[in-house]
């Protein structure tokens, strides 16, 4: 739990690092890429998580990842419909996902970039998160997140 919290710290300074960095380099794509594309793995810890995907239809697909991989990540290995155009660098908000109420509480508080992307998201939710950026924990097992019907990429905005 401790190397949880660690790396959501790390994460989270790298991003406000990267983010001021970004905007005064010419590279700031290349940089942006960089701090929001880090891994959420938890080396040496193999536990096993489940997640629902529902679609905007409410058909779920029950899945089975690890827990330090985001929900992108998840949704992209077993094959669910989830764009993430920018991979996961907080340039877009193609990745958007609804999160069940009874789960949003337990996930670390949005990065001010995430929440710039989600301002641009369709279908804005009080529980809309990026799934690039929800990292699964143990206490996230058996979340459950609806894609919605449409997609706004942030980057044609």
């Amino acid at each position: 739990m401790a190397a949880l919290a660690a790396a959501a710290t790390v994460t989270t300074a790298l991003a406000r690092i990267a983010t001021s960095a970004a905007r005064r380099s010419p590279a700031s794509a290349a940089v942006r890429a960089a701090a929001f594309s880090t891994s959420c793995a938890v080396r040496g810890v193999v536990t096993p998580v489940k997640v629902v995907f529902r679609d905007s239809k409410g058909n779920a697909q029950t899945v089975t990842a690890e827990v330090g991989q985001n929900l992108l990540d998840i949704a992209h290995n077993n094959d669910i419909e989830l764009e993430g155009a920018c991979g996961g660098t907080l340039a877009c908000s193609t990745c958007h996902l609804i999160v069940d109420k009874k789960f949003y509480d337990k996930l670390q508080p949005p990065v001010d970039e995430e929440l710039d992307m989600l301002d641009l998201a369709w279908g804005l939710t009080e529980t809309s998160r990026l799934g690039c950026q929800i990292c699964m924990t143990p206490e996230l097992s058996g979340i459950s997140v609806t894609i919605p019907a449409e997609t706004a990429d942030a980057r044609d905005v």
